[in-house]
Formats: structure tokens, sequence, C-alpha cells
């Protein structure tokens, strides 16, 4: 996510009330995870595990709840509780604003786009030309739609990520400030969900095809003419590339990439990151024809073990 406008650090230190190491007019841009941190971004890291790479990443402002050497070229923000003051800032640079109206006079629907009874489109969503949401399609804040894109009944466009902090009295939500981008000709289904980043962008690329009732997670980017089928799961943070087909129930968890071309077959457990151009199966996933041969000699157990009694 990047702010308006240019802050300095000690501006953003006076909202989280924390100390600083660093120039008081050091530049910072904008937050974001660090999986997508760009020069001028606060990252924030709250565990000895994963300083190293905070304070090696992109991120030039690392808010961290520790006092350590700052690298050269960086800033610090000393804070007790990183994941608190992380939210603080997503809440005081993107807060949510309540709507009172079913079409948000902030939206820009583009020319010939039909929007069916019961929608919502919120505040700041940009949809483009030639699209066609049918009734009860719910599209959060800051949503952008491209041109030619259908999206049938009760698909939900930019619900908060489902990331939480497990605390001694429950658990803490990790505030949403991204945006969910769709890109042209993009067709989804009935009753699907696709959340919106944590600070970036959750994306489905140009030309992509999504059945009914597929959950899309936070951050994640899909290419461009991809496939995919019904009751479909996909974590946060997933990266697909281009002319995926994924088949029915497939799960995957967060933080993998399935390469160009790949074909997931039906029911798969996507457990690890797959190249592209070929096609898989199984749980955990493998190589289709391995695994068919598999399953294929597991039949002859009991055959086998006739001929060894």
């Amino acid at each position: 996510m990047k702010f308006s406008k240019t802050h300095t650090l000690k501006e953003i230190a006076a909202i989280i009330g924390c100390q600083y190491v660093g120039a008081n007019d050091f530049p910072v841009e904008g937050m974001n995870e660090i999986h997508v941190v760009t020069p001028g971004d606060i990252v924030f890291v709250d565990h000895p595990k994963y300083y190293d790479k905070a304070l090696e990443s992109a991120a030039t402002i690392i808010l961290i709840n520790k006092e350590v050497d700052c690298p050269k070229g960086k800033a610090l923000l000393i804070s007790d509780d990183p994941f608190r003051d992380f939210n603080t800032l997503t809440k005081h640079f993107r807060p949510f604003v309540a709507a009172n109206v079913s079409i948000s006079n902030s939206a820009s629907i583009g020319e010939n786009t039909v929007v069916q009874p019961n929608c919502f489109i919120g505040h700041n969503v940009i949809i483009g030309k030639n699209c066609l949401l049918h009734a009860n399609v719910i599209v959060y804040d800051n949503t952008v739609i491209g041109d030619n894109v259908i999206i049938h009944s009760g698909t939900i466009l930019g619900a908060d990520a489902f990331y939480y902090k497990k605390r001694a009295e429950g658990f803490d939500q990790l505030l949403s400030g991204g945006r969910v981008v769709i890109e042209d000709n993009v067709g989804i289904g009935a009753l699907c969900t696709i959340d919106k980043g944590v600070t970036g962008d959750t994306t489905i690329g140009a030309g992509t095809k999504i059945d009914n009732q597929v959950h899309v997670g936070h951050d994640t980017v899909i290419g461009k003419k991809c496939l995919i089928a019904s009751q479909t799961g996909i974590a946060g943070c997933v990266i697909i590339e281009d002319e995926v087909t994924m088949w029915g129930q497939v799960g995957t968890t967060s933080g993998i990439t399935i390469g160009t071309k790949a074909v997931i077959m039906g029911q798969t457990g996507v457990t690890k990151s797959v190249e592209g151009g070929k096609s898989y199966f199984g749980t955990p996933i493998e190589e289709s024809r391995e695994k068919l041969k598999q399953l294929a000699n597991v039949k002859r157990i009991p055959e086998i073990l006739n001929k060894l009694k």
C-alpha cells in the first residue's frame, strides 16, 4: 500500500507513539508485507527468526520489537508490539468508511456495464466497460475491475485476509488495507470469494475463468488465461502463473508457485511449488503418471500378500 504522499519517519513514529532510529525527515512512502515490499516501504517483524529477512529486505523502514544495528540506508521504528502498530498504521491510512448507499458516489462504472439489482459497490471502486455484475454481487472498497468482466450472483470481492496472531486472550486480526484487482475478460462464477491483500493486491489475470464456489486467499496472484474449477481453495500469497488449469476441489498451501501451463487434477493437495508444463495429482502432490502408477500398485497388495502366504 502506497501512501497518497510521502511522510517522514518522525511523522510515522508519532502516529504509533514509538522511538525510531534514523533522520527525522527519512522518507516513508508506504507499508507492505515482506513478499511485496519496495524501497520506501515499512515492513514489520516481531520474531527473532525473521529479523534478518526483514532487515535485508527491499523495505527501507523496519518496524521491529528489538533495538538492533540499523542497516545503512535504512531506518528503524522500535515498538513493543509491531503487529499492533502495523494495524494502527493501516487504520490511519486506509480507515474503514461506512456506506449509506448501495453504489458509492465515489465508484466509477464504465460505459455499457450492467449492474443487476441488490449489488453493493463500495467506495473508490473502479469498474471498466462492458461488464456484467449479476444480482447480489458484493464489491468491497478500492476494488479494480477491468473491461468485459462477468461476475455471477453471490460472489464477494474484497473480504478481509484470513490472517491472525494468537494471543493469550484470543486471536488478533491483521487488518487488511489492500485491494482486489480483476483484469480484462475475466469470468467469475457464482458464490466465489476473493480476499483483498493485507497491504498489496490480490490479482486475477486477464482472460482467466473461475467456476462457482472458488476461494482465493489474500495477496494471491493468478496469471492470464487460467481455468479454475469449482470448490477449489487457493491460500494466501500463492503465485499461479499463466495458463494453469486447476480442476475441482483442489486445495493449496500458502506461499507457493504453480508454474505456467501446469494441470492440477481434481482433489489434489498442492503442498509445495510445482514447475509448469506438467500434470499433477494426489496429496501430497506428485506428477500424475507417477501417482497413478502408485495407486495401481496399491491395488495389487492383496494379490501380493496372498502369494506370500
